[in-house]
This record gives C-alpha cells, sequence and structure tokens, in this order.
C-alpha cells in the first residue's frame, strides 16, 4: 500500500455563537484556499459530536515531499495569518500524519 501523507489542524470554537458563521466561513474561504494553496489531493473537514466545540480539517498530500512543501511555504504563514486575523480567539493544533494501514470491509 502507498503511503499517505496528511496535514490535520484542530480548532477549538469555544463560543457556540459563533460556529455557524465558523463554519460558513471555513467552507467558504478557508478550506478552498488552503487546499489549492498547499497543493492538497483532496480535503475533509468534520466536527466532533463528542466535544462540539471542536472542528478538524484534514489535507492530503500525494507524497511526503509535497507536505514538506507545503508546510515550510510561504502560503503556511499566509493562511495562519489570515485564520488569526478572522478568529482571533479559536485556538488550534496542527499534526502531520502518515497513513500506515488501511482495512476495508
Amino acid at each position: 500500500m502507498p503511503a499517505a501523507f496528511f496535514f490535520v489542524v484542530r480548532a477549538t470554537v469555544s463560543d457556540p455563537a459563533k460556529r455557524q458563521a465558523f463554519d460558513a466561513w471555513y467552507s467558504r474561504e478557508h478550506l478552498p484556499d488552503a487546499m489549492k494553496s498547499f497543493g492538497a489531493v483532496k480535503a475533509w473537514r468534520y466536527w466532533s459530536t463528542t466535544d462540539p466545540s471542536l472542528h478538524h480539517a484534514m489535507y492530503q498530500f500525494p507524497d511526503q515531499a509535497a507536505l514538506d512543501r507545503a508546510m515550510a511555504g510561504p502560503e503556511l504563514k499566509r493562511l495562519v495569518a489570515d485564520f488569526n486575523r478572522d478568529w482571533p480567539d479559536v485556538t488550534r493544533t496542527r499534526e502531520v500524519l502518515v497513513l500506515v494501514e488501511e482495512l476495508v470491509a
């Protein structure tokens, strides 16, 4: 199985009154911009049902080199600055993952 490489951003939108606006902004502006800017091949977004304040965005890259370029490039800094400008109270963590196994029923 070829490896798949992912960049995951976990955001905490603590104020329930801001979640709908955050969701719309992420869907219409941020996700398409990030996907294009990173050169990602796929992107997903999730809201946690365990903790409704948690939002996850996942970007898939064709290989490690493409992911490394995205993480080191100027576009990441711009995207982070845009996010901080529009959502200063939303905290985030970032993680890089590699798929090592996949089972399909």
